[in-house]
């Protein structure tokens, strides 16, 4: 078969790429408002191409130095993170939040300390992260193979302790939003209040279904989402999928958390067996959410066992 010169050069090119296996995310920021980017990374699960930076980064660039928000899964994956950053500022990444203790949030923290970056975390998330860091490690290194290299535990060197804690770098307010965490016990937001830009951490999910871990409360989930809802944000930069609306994330996390709670403590209080009451959840508000049909029977089921021993 013959194709034209174009063509035969492009499927040429695509078999050297395959036969290279290089894949690997590129990590580009994007504005959302003046001096703040975001970076959306993929909504699939953590892959060796992807490099385990399945979730959203945010960057804040002020006159005395760039806010990082959150430092990704691996060392390497932090250099990425830190050269993509060189592409829309000069400043140096003085500051990085950490919003929770899953590994995309903070095992990148050794770059950005080496570096002589503050990092800072809410002090309910750290025995958490004390914990779950060896772990984090274990589970990624089959699936990020080399690109785990270098990446060590490096726990935050600020803990925050208040609800609110109101920060002021380079004329610009920052605060750090906590009511107890949710998906991970440290998960916390960031506002912005001169821009109502709030980075929600893994308080928010769109487009993807929410997860639920063992450390995972939803009791305490929704009090976060209420604490987002309050603030009533401009633009709302998930945890995980796009960039979107307070709307938006009402309908993907904040209503799903409120059904499942309603329909597993209705259950719990009338004694329906859980793989009944897990059958009986009403997912047709939910069906636009990628995974949903995989995780949601999972999420009814930690919800039923966490409401019973409320």
């Amino acid at each position: 078969m013959h194709f034209p010169p174009a063509l035969r050069l492009f499927l040429l090119t695509w078999a050297l790429l395959l036969s290279l296996k290089t894949w690997a995310v590129e990590v580009v920021f994007r504005p959302v408002a003046p001096n703040i980017y975001v970076y959306v990374g993929d909504t699939e699960g953590r892959t060796y191409d992807n490099e385990a930076l399945n979730a959203n980064f945010g960057l804040l660039v002020t006159h005395a130095g760039a806010l990082l928000i959150d430092s990704g899964a691996s060392m390497q994956g932090a250099q990425k993170i830190a050269e993509a950053a060189k592409k829309v500022t000069s400043q140096p990444i003085r500051w990085v939040i950490n919003t929770g203790g899953q590994d995309h949030r903070w095992m990148g923290n050794g770059f950005f300390k080496n570096q002589g970056a503050e990092i800072l975390a809410h002090a309910n998330g750290r025995a958490d992260m004390k914990a779950r860091g060896p772990e984090h490690l274990r589970s990624n290194a089959p699936v990020l193979k080399e690109r785990l290299a270098g990446t060590e535990v490096v726990m935050p060197t600020r803990w925050l302790t208040e609800a609110d804690t109101t920060l002021q770098w380079g004329g610009v307010t920052v605060q750090v939003v906590h009511r107890g965490g949710g998906h991970t016990p440290g998960d916390s937001m960031v506002w912005l209040p001169q821009t109502g830009v709030l980075f929600t951490g893994d308080v928010v999910y769109v487009d993807r279904i929410l997860g639920l871990h063992p450390v995972s409360k939803t009791k305490t989930w929704v009090q976060s989402f209420a604490a987002l809802q309050a603030l009533n944000p401009q633009v709302v930069v998930p945890g995980h999928g796009r960039v979107t609306t307070l709307a938006q994330a009402q309908k993907d996390t904040g209503a799903l958390l409120t059904a499942l709670r309603a329909h597993m403590g209705k259950a719990v209080d009338v004694g329906t067996d859980i793989g009944a009451a897990v059958k009986n959840f009403d997912a047709a508000p939910f069906k636009h959410l990628q995974h949903v049909d995989v995780w949601l029977p999972q999420l009814a089921n930690r919800t039923y066992l966490e409401m019973e021993m409320e």
